[in-house]
């Protein structure tokens, strides 16, 4: 099918998520499709989380035309439940081939392959399902969302949570004023769920007959195989992922960053000032633990604020947990606005309580003025097969967003001491070391 949007509809749909507004058209034509009106999807990742990402999309009833995996045994499940999808290693092979068979493309690869991957198929005029963090450095999130602009497809981050009517609810709750001005955000995660702070491997042990080691490797800096980087714990490795903040800040900063609009100070040019404190970052792993301070300036009519990570184990001081009643769980947030605060416990902010709960014992929600979502990847089906909505987690108003900011937080750890971010000109004042951290030199053969 063709899925090429119209410019009219595609700066319409931009102007009404830049101004917070996702629209459905009437209810009833999003679920009116036929059978034979399905999307024909190739999935760039087809082993553990893109595997996942094939059922979900096969279950809805669009169409798996093609699954790349540089893993075969990684990929084995999902290649013998679609017999028919041709298989790939190297997914440029695969858009070259498939160019004018595919409609839209899946990429849930490791995080230092998402932008290649994506951008590769938004020049064909793809639209992209892409995986959280958005990219491995903020030059490449930045490239992901001029490409989305520039070739007009149709994008969706994978933070699913963003779907929940609670996410939702929580952002009108804090945008409606409930809490008074905020200055104050703590978010804390249980990752790292894998090893962090440890050296290279030194032993070189043979690769895999099933792996492609170097389509693996992509644009990083060529290194020997060890089964220390693959699969899953390459989160924790510097030149492949992006850390416990990478990979759940996308999920667990995604309420108050939404709520506080602390994207439009990405958006607007503003200067961010982060402070990292860790247990030590070697350059090839990420910290045991970490401890980031987001500062943010006034936006949008919105105060000032400090936005604290936390990491590793390490949760807010005793005289911020003391507000919250019952046993404080391994993932959570906590906006402390002037006359109250939202407590969102676990890693997706799906659920929320006003604190202190005495105060708001006859809380009524305000109404509602975020449309309710049909789920996180119909959104982006619907979208791609040009109905009225627009996927909340877009690459151009949101997602890239979002993905600088998280990244910020580990360009202040792997830098050390206190950052200036200019986002007007993407720079950390005064610290050129940090340009290949923000804009990665690929390694040979591989390019944007």
């Amino acid at each position: 099918m063709a899925t090429r949007m119209k410019r009219r509809d595609f700066i319409r749909r931009t102007a009404l998520v830049g101004a917070g507004l996702l629209i459905l058209r009437d209810p009833k034509s999003a679920w009116s499709y036929q059978a034979n009106n399905r999307l024909n999807i190739a999935a760039i990742g087809a082993g553990g989380q893109g595997g996942g990402l094939v059922n979900i999309f096969a279950g809805m009833g669009e169409n798996i035309v093609a699954l790349c995996d540089v893993d075969d045994r990684r990929a084995a499940e999902t290649y013998k439940r679609f017999p028919n999808a041709k298989r790939y290693k190297d997914f440029r092979r695969m858009l070259d081939e498939l160019a004018n068979s595919i409609d839209a493309v899946t990429v849930a690869t490791p995080d230092h392959t998402h932008a290649v991957a994506s951008i590769a198929a938004m020049k064909l005029g793809k639209h992209v399902y892409c995986e959280k963090p958005l990219t491995w450095c903020i030059g490449e999130a930045r490239a992901m969302r001029k490409a989305a602009i520039e070739h007009k497809v149709i994008t969706q981050m994978g933070n699913q949570g963003t779907a929940s009517d609670g996410l939702r609810q929580g952002v009108e709750i804090v945008r409606a004023g409930v809490l008074g001005q905020v200055r104050e955000v703590h978010v804390w995660s249980n990752r790292p769920v894998w090893p962090q702070g440890v050296d290279r491997p030194k032993d070189t042990p043979p690769i895999p007959p099933d792996l492609d080691w170097d389509l693996w490797l992509g644009p990083a800096p060529y290194r020997p195989y060890h089964p220390a980087y693959l699969p899953f714990v390459w989160r924790g490795w510097c030149d492949f992922g992006t850390g416990a903040l990478g990979d759940m800040g996308c999920h667990t900063l995604n309420l108050p960053v939404m709520a506080l609009k602390l994207h439009r100070a990405i958006a607007e040019g503003k200067t961010v000032v982060v402070e990292a404190e860790h247990s030590g970052c070697n350059g090839e792993s990420y910290p045991k633990w970490s401890i980031v301070r987001y500062h943010f300036p006034a936006r949008a009519g919105m105060a000032p604020l400090t936005l604290v990570w936390y990491d590793g184990g390490k949760k807010p001081p005793q005289e911020v947990l003391s507000l919250i009643p019952g046993e404080v769980p391994g993932s959570g947030c906590l906006i402390v606005g002037e006359k109250g605060m939202l407590y969102a416990p676990g890693d997706y902010a799906t659920r929320w309580q006003l604190l202190p709960a005495d105060q708001f014992r006859d809380f009524r929600p305000p109404a509602p003025f975020l449309p309710r979502s049909p789920g996180h990847h119909r959104e982006w089906v619907l979208a791609c097969k040009g109905e009225n909505i627009t996927p909340m987690s877009n690459f151009v108003d949101y997602a890239a967003y979002l993905t600088e900011i998280v990244l910020l937080g580990n360009l202040a750890i792997r830098l050390g001491g206190r950052i200036e971010w200019d986002a007007a000109t993407a720079r950390v004042r005064g610290r050129p070391e940090a340009e290949p951290l923000v804009h990665r030199p690929y390694r040979k053969g591989w390019t944007l």
